[in-house]
């Protein structure tokens, strides 16, 4: 049985693991500290923590952490992949291989989508490359749709106030 729950401080460096994983390069990868400071990359997790910043975390039944789900909002000067608007956050997840399967993506998306709508948000973004067959199946059932496209990767959406 999985749990969901907010991340504590403390455990901001399982995040940065979970963000490295969630970026999708099927060869040659490069180290997680190569690749969170990359410019275009270091602003997903640079000052983790501000307002606005949120995330959760999936536990075991054994109380480790399995994977997570965080959201962050970014503006027109410096937009994110995912971005839509400066009122819809940009979601990324990632869950532990070993955990895969188990409905951990599944759980923390819908967890993460009551946060946003308990926040206020109307909408909720997030940006997959479409080769990433597994994610784009779980978007798909979860209603988000397609809205753009940014470098080699869409731009999803998923509106929270037609969706209660």
């Amino acid at each position: 049985m999985l749990d969901v729950r907010c991340l504590e401080v403390s455990e901001t460096d399982f995040l940065m693991d979970m963000m490295f994983e969630s970026i999708y390069i099927p060869e040659n990868k490069p180290s997680k500290k190569e690749l969170l400071n990359l410019p275009h990359l270091k602003k997903y997790n640079e000052g983790w923590g501000r307002i606005g910043d949120r995330a959760l975390i999936a536990l075991n039944e054994d109380n480790h952490p399995v994977g997570a789900v965080w959201y962050r909002l970014f503006d027109e000067n410096n937009k994110g992949y995912g971005y839509i608007d400066t009122n819809t956050p940009e979601l990324g997840i990632a869950v532990l291989k070993e955990a895969r399967g188990m409905g951990a993506g599944t759980l923390l998306m819908r967890k993460i989508i009551e946060k946003a709508s308990d926040d206020g948000y109307k909408s909720i973004s997030l940006s997959v490359d479409p080769n990433n067959i597994h994610a784009v199946q779980l978007y798909n059932k979860l209603r988000f749709e397609k809205c753009g496209s940014s470098g080699t990767s869409w731009t999803m959406v998923y509106f929270i106030s037609a969706s209660k």
